[in-house]
């Protein structure tokens, strides 16, 4: 006749504390792999790439363009509508966010390069060069805010 293991309601307690702790462990320890070539939106042509450190000089006195932007991420502020960062050398950051909000952009993004299809568009500060009256105020002919670009993704993919 088989053997009856009697185990007491504190120590069913214990085991089954344990087992869910390892179970839940293993699920929620792992991170989204961002392999090479992932697609957020739609997809972003490869070819004729620009260097988010020449954005400006390609932009030259233009407004408003369409690119392709090669460059790497600072950081991603909001995943929900694909809020994030590129970093440029001069240290000026270019802040983008995707034009569909329904993209959701990882924060395991975070100093990947990637291209991004996008509309680049200096952005416009009614505020700029502004005073009250009677204050005697000088500028200097271009300003931190005048030189602001965004960009408005259509497409970013994983490049490294």
């Amino acid at each position: 006749m088989p053997q009856v293991v009697i185990i007491g309601m504190k120590a069913w307690q214990i085991l089954f504390t344990i087992l869910f702790l390892s179970v839940s462990s293993a699920t929620f320890a792992q991170k989204v792999a961002l392999p090479h070539g992932m697609v957020f939106g739609s997809k972003a042509d490869t070819a004729n790439a620009v260097d988010a450190n020449n954005l400006r000089r390609y932009m030259g006195e233009k407004k408003r363009i369409t690119t392709i932007i090669k460059g790497t991420v600072e950081r991603v502020t909001e995943e929900k509508g694909g809020w994030f960062v590129l970093q440029t050398k001069g240290g000026e950051p270019i802040y983008a966010h995707f034009r569909d909000y329904n993209v959701t952009l990882p924060k395991q993004i975070k100093g990947r390069v990637v291209i991004v299809s996008a509309v680049a568009k200096r952005e416009f500060t009614a505020d700029d060069h502004q005073h009250f009256a009677g204050d005697t105020v000088t500028y200097s002919t271009t300003s931190k805010m005048s030189k602001a670009i965004t960009l408005e993704v259509k497409g970013l993919m994983i490049y490294k």
